[in-house]
């Protein structure tokens, strides 16, 4: 990726990651939507400070920041912008690359349920605890730059109850591979 590209502010990170692809040992695809998160934001893990949960969210931009949520689904996030404490949730990809693989894992083959949600995507790329403070210039990650600026859409953030409304949840406009529809879209 191009220098500055993960200290740029969280809310640009966000989108500029839609259209970029993203690899887990050669599987994965296109990022088609992201959100985001900050340390000043109450919906963030990062709100209260640093803890050993969360250590790699106030890391260097660029490594990856893998948690689990309800006791059985894995999340991963993506570490950036200008304050410490900044990660983009990854909420879905669309399966090109290893779909085979993916299907699987996920005990599916529906491509449109492969890697539609933070837990899906993390299940169908094999991701867990252990990738926790990787970064994504070294294996088993790539993220690949896209090419062009893709048609974004815009809308609140899912699955959370403080600051949802803020419009911090990115997707490519027209993907049928998205974790939910935006409103209006």
């Amino acid at each position: 990726m191009p220098p500055g590209f993960f200290t740029q502010p969280i809310i640009d990170l966000s989108r500029a990651l839609i259209g970029c692809e993203l690899l887990v040992d050669g599987v994965g695809g296109p990022i088609v939507e992201t959100e985001a998160y900050e340390a000043s934001d109450p919906a963030s893990h990062s709100f209260a400070g640093p803890t050993a949960r969360n250590r790699a969210m106030w890391g260097p931009g660029g490594q990856v920041y893998v948690y689990r949520i309800y006791g059985m689904h894995w999340c991963l996030n993506i570490v950036g912008g200008v304050e410490p404490g900044a990660a983009v949730l990854l909420r879905a990809i669309e399966p090109v690359r290893g779909p085979d693989i993916m299907a699987a894992r996920r005990g599916t083959d529906d491509p449109r349920r492969l890697c539609a949600g933070p837990g899906r995507l993390c299940q169908a790329l094999g991701v867990d605890a252990r990738q926790d403070g990787l970064r994504l210039d070294t294996p088993p990650f790539a993220l690949l730059p896209r090419s062009g600026e893709p048609p974004i859409v815009t809308g609140p953030r899912i699955g959370i109850t403080k600051a949802a409304e803020r419009p911090w949840r990115f997707g490519l406009a027209g993907s049928r591979f998205l974790s939910r529809p935006f409103p209006g879209a």
